[in-house]
């Protein structure tokens, strides 16, 4: 009888504490109230968190969280953050998490975390800390309606799925945005096993030489040009970080696509949809466009009971979370795309899925269609209605919906290309990534024309179309080349080319934009576990899936396909020569090659779209 009297005490005087810290940490003209807590762990180690409780309260709420290694001190009250405004009136307690290891919160960071041992109690995970985190929001904050969601842009959308996939039973619906779904074959740190040099050191500098974000100190504002001077990627430790950031360890020891990389994936550790899944991308993501497309893919195979569903929208990454979304780079899009999408996507679903407000009727697939600047709704994605059409390449830089035939005036195309001057990835300067001034944001809105006179870039286009054509899907570069070297990467891109005289806005006259692009490193060609060398000289086939497009190239715009061999320093150099860790790869072994792009009845190389009438 005394224990349990004064287990009420104990709780009493908790929530008189919470009372209080909630009344002395929010600003008088906030609507919410604002608490820092330290929430214990299974193992004993404490989170930094972050809560804020609305100051006026007519009703039990629901929790929105999201956990970030990036700190969350530095968030202001919910209705002043333009992300999650239209959901903070809807009423929320709204809760920001500094996973282990980062920034306030104790224990040790590790990137990506692999799932735990659930047969050990003590043994945690993100899974396991959001669990734990849920299970003392329920228990410690009154007036909860025993519901929460989650929302997250990039690591915090990775962390979001993650929490999905072993949920606590009150986590009834999640948002991942952005997230990263498999580390070798696509978003942040390679793409098809092609390393994402510049981006992949500054991120785990970024986040492993401190427990708070730095940058690397380059001393060059052109990176391209530090990243030139480095040499091979072995100086990385032997002149600057000598060992000490373990992701970069792990990138030397894990060249190839092996179990290390295998279990950090989404379709690793994905099922089923235990809960209702939303999956967030951005048509021109800079980093992490594919990611939500895989996961809504893995889930969409086991999706019994409708829970499932996809957005994607003309954004850069995170775009949709600040801003009115009408524009991106150089493009206008006449639509307020951000606005829309806090407004009547994210916070619906959430009143939903949390509060029971609304109509809960979602369509399977939200896309805004780019060149058409309109929303979409489909009943699958990709949808079913699509028809692949090829367009080929030929002789003279054509491009067109006929086969190569015997009449081709020249069998292929060739370029060299030369490790020592690499064709850059955006035009220079190449900021650092995160640095001031960086125009990292923007690059995959880039006027392509900035490489089209490169002897080692080559390209094929069509005469000024007479029809719209409308691209919805996932369109795949299928071409046979030849090297001579014994290995290769291959970059390919498909670009919208405007009119040469574009009334509507004389500056985008000409305008090379990219739709879509991607990069295969040749060694994988056969297999991402087990490299082997390209013979030189063999013409062979390479496939590479350029991923989900939604977008009409309208009526006096051209296509345009654009191959190239180097994309730096966003994708670390080939030597050309095979070597079986091109981390350890000396200056010796980088070499120029002779590349060719066949387009002939034999090797008929073309782009498949799918196309929607």
């Amino acid at each position: 009888m005394k224990s349990i009297f004064n287990r009420i005490i104990g709780i009493a005087f908790l929530l008189l504490n919470l009372t209080t810290a909630f009344a002395q940490q929010s600003k008088p003209e906030d609507k919410y109230n604002r608490l820092e807590v330290m929430i214990p762990m299974r193992d004993g180690v404490k989170l930094h968190t972050v809560i804020f409780s609305p100051k006026e309260q007519s009703e039990k709420l629901p929790f929105l969280m999201s956990r970030t290694p990036y700190g969350v001190n530095k968030y202001p009250s919910p209705e002043k953050s333009g992300y999650i405004k239209d959901m903070a009136g809807d009423g929320y307690f709204f809760v920001f998490q500094d996973i282990r290891g980062r920034y306030l919160s104790e224990g040790k960071y590790e990137m990506q975390r692999f799932s735990r041992n659930k047969k050990d109690p003590k043994a945690i995970d993100e899974s396991s800390d959001t669990y734990d985190t849920i299970d003392w929001l329920l228990k410690t904050i009154p007036n909860n309606n025993g519901k929460v969601g989650m929302y997250g842009i990039s690591y915090d959308g990775w962390t979001t799925i993650i929490a999905a996939t072993d949920p606590h039973p009150a986590l009834k619906a999640v948002s991942e945005q952005a997230t990263p779904s498999d580390m070798f074959l696509n978003d942040d740190l390679h793409h098809n096993g092609a390393f994402r040099l510049s981006y992949a050191f500054e991120y785990a500098f970024m986040e492993e030489i401190s427990k708070t974000d730095s940058l690397f100190q380059f001393g060059n504002y052109d990176t391209y040009d530090w990243y030139l001077k480095l040499g091979p990627l072995s100086n990385i430790n032997k002149k600057y970080m000598h060992g000490v950031l373990p992701s970069w360890n792990s990138y030397v020891k894990h060249p190839n696509y092996d179990d290390f990389w295998k279990k950090q994936s989404l379709p690793y550790r994905l099922d089923s949809p235990r809960l209702a899944v939303q999956h967030v991308s951005g048509w021109w993501d800079q980093e992490d466009m594919v990611g939500p497309q895989s996961a809504y893919k893995v889930l969409e195979k086991r999706d019994k009971n409708h829970q499932n569903f996809i957005v994607m929208g003309p954004w850069r990454h995170g775009g949709w979370a600040g801003g009115d979304g009408s524009s991106l780079g150089n493009i206008k899009f006449d639509v307020a795309t951000g606005t829309y999408f806090r407004k009547e996507i994210q916070a619906k679903w959430f009143a939903w899925y949390l509060k029971g407000k609304g109509d809960g009727n979602f369509a399977e697939a939200i896309s805004f269609q780019t060149g058409s600047n309109q929303w979409k709704n489909y009943t699958a994605w990709p949808p079913k209605e699509a028809i692949v059409k090829n367009i080929y390449f030929h002789s003279n830089g054509k491009l067109s919906f006929d086969k190569p035939s015997s009449t081709e005036t020249r069998p292929f195309d060739s370029y060299v290309s030369d490790p020592a001057k690499p064709v850059p990835y955006r035009a220079r300067p190449i900021e650092e990534t995160y640095g001031p001034g960086s125009r990292w944001y923007f690059w995959l809105t880039e006027d392509q024309r900035f490489v089209q006179n490169r002897p080692d870039v080559l390209s094929w286009e069509t005469d000024a179309l007479t029809e719209d054509i409308t691209v919805t899907g996932n369109p795949m570069a299928k071409f046979f080349a030849a090297t001579s070297g014994s290995d290769a990467d291959w970059v390919v891109k498909l670009i919208d080319v405007y009119p040469r005289e574009y009334k509507k806005e004389l500056k985008m006259s000409g305008y090379e934009l990219m739709i879509a692009d991607d990069v295969l490193r040749g060694r994988f060609r056969n297999s991402f576990s087990k490299p082997e060398p390209v013979t030189p000289g063999k013409v062979e086939e390479y496939t590479i899936d350029l991923h989900g497009v939604d977008h009409v190239f309208k009526k006096g715009h051209k296509i345009m396909v654009q191959i190239q061999s180097t994309w730096f320093p966003i994708i670390d150099r080939n030597p050309q020569k095979y070597v079986p860790n091109i981390f350890e790869a000396k200056e010796s072994d980088y070499q120029m090659a002779t590349q060719k792009v066949f387009h002939s009845v034999g090797f008929p190389s073309c782009i498949s779209l799918p196309v929607v009438q």
